[in-house]
């Protein structure tokens, strides 16, 4: 088994430093890698990236993580990335990289993600020019997802994983309200997992949605967000080139 720790939603800011060190440092002895699924921050800035890079220096493991909304809100998504790159995370973007635990290879996939919606209920490229933007930006991250996942399928991962802000399937958005769906995640960011394949899909942003999902192919997703989960982090334990559990 490849125990994956995955939180998403921290919103940390000056206030909240400490809040996760003292759960984050048990972390060798359950997991094997960390995800961190978005929102680190509260607005963006630098000064909470900071934070959250305090939290996160010298776990033990490795950390990877995408940035969700939050973190763009100052437009400052460069330095709010190497802020955590130099804390010793690996920030995605529509791509991959491949951390090793036990001998076992566990390759991630990661975008932000964007709106759109899901099947029967989605924006389509049509109309205005802000709408075509909208549905093409939130098609790039797919594609980008899809392509970084397509890369580990050449890297003889014993594990890949799909690791996103927005959600990419309507089930683990439940309890939100439906008027919102369109802002929560994209049938995009779905067919691009299941088109390239992975072992687990793991998401936040649905603060009250619900934890539990999968694909129409099968892929099991974990909506991550720390409202939903409850906890400073979720562990699940992936087998070996088998579907999670």
């Amino acid at each position: 088994m490849i125990r994956i720790a995955a939180v998403g939603d921290i919103h940390m800011g000056p206030d909240s430093q400490g809040a996760l060190r003292p759960a984050f440092e048990t972390l060798p002895d359950c997991a094997d890698v960390l995800l961190l699924a978005g929102d680190l921050t509260r607005h963006g800035t630098p000064d909470e990236a900071r934070v959250v890079a305090r939290e996160i220096t010298d776990l033990g493991v490795p950390v990877v993580a995408v940035l969700g909304n939050h973190d763009h809100h100052d437009e400052r998504p460069e330095e709010v990335t190497a802020i955590l790159e130099d804390a010793g995370a690996d920030v995605l973007e529509g791509r991959a990289t491949v951390v090793t635990a036990g001998g076992m290879r566990i390759g991630v996939a990661g975008t932000k993600g964007f709106g759109g919606g899901f099947v029967g209920r989605n924006a389509g490229e049509f109309g205005e020019p802000l709408m075509k933007e909208f549905v093409r930006y939130s098609r790039r991250c797919a594609d980008g997802l899809r392509t970084a996942l397509e890369q580990l399928a050449g890297e003889t991962c014993d594990v890949r994983v799909a690791l996103t802000h927005f959600s990419p399937v309507p089930e683990t958005l439940a309890g939100e309200p439906l008027e919102i769906y369109p802002f929560l995640g994209s049938y995009l960011l779905a067919e691009a997992i299941d088109t390239a394949g992975a072992d687990l899909a793991v998401h936040g942003h649905a603060h009250a949605g619900t934890e539990h999902g999968m694909t129409s192919g099968g892929v099991r997703v974990r909506n991550v967000a720390q409202p939903v989960i409850g906890r400073a982090f979720h562990v699940y334990h992936v087998p070996v080139n088998a579907r999670v559990p």
